[in-house]
């Protein structure tokens, strides 16, 4: 069964000055201010398109890897991804880069290394993304 998350986002003021929220409907778990120095400069307590993407990678990669690891019988006991995504100011959103360390009890070096770039490929999220340079590090913790 398909399902469908809401977000939305409130903006007012032109894009340098002005100022705007995003709220998690679908969960309910909040809303989060947003304007333009917390995209191009420092977070200041902001979010942005770029960290609500991040979100959504790390979570994705992670939940896919652990999928692909338990179907091939070596299920992990941990598995933490960090996604940095890199904005540029007048050229957009330039790279993804997803860094994972997992603890997988009884998998080699090299078979985490061919489950992790299948799930970088296989992520519904990579998958939504694929105009953009995806980059991979991953390693066994």
């Amino acid at each position: 069964m398909a399902t469908t998350r809401t977000a939305n986002a409130h903006w007012e003021g032109p894009l340098l000055q002005g100022q705007g929220t995003v709220s998690l409907d679908s969960s309910g778990i909040g809303t989060f201010d947003v304007n333009w120095p917390s995209r191009a400069e420092e977070a200041g307590g902001r979010t942005s398109p770029e960290e609500l993407i991040a979100a959504a990678h790390s979570t994705c990669y992670s939940m896919a890897l652990s999928h692909g690891l338990a179907g091939a019988g070596t299920p992990p006991e941990k598995v933490d991804t960090r996604a940095d995504v890199t904005f540029q100011p007048g050229e957009g959103i330039t790279g993804i880069h997803l860094t994972v360390r997992a603890t997988v009890p009884g998998l080699s070096a090299a078979d985490f290394e061919k489950a992790a770039l299948a799930a970088k490929d296989g992520c519904p999220v990579s998958q939504a993304l694929k105009g953009t340079t995806i980059t991979l590090d991953a390693a066994l913790a």
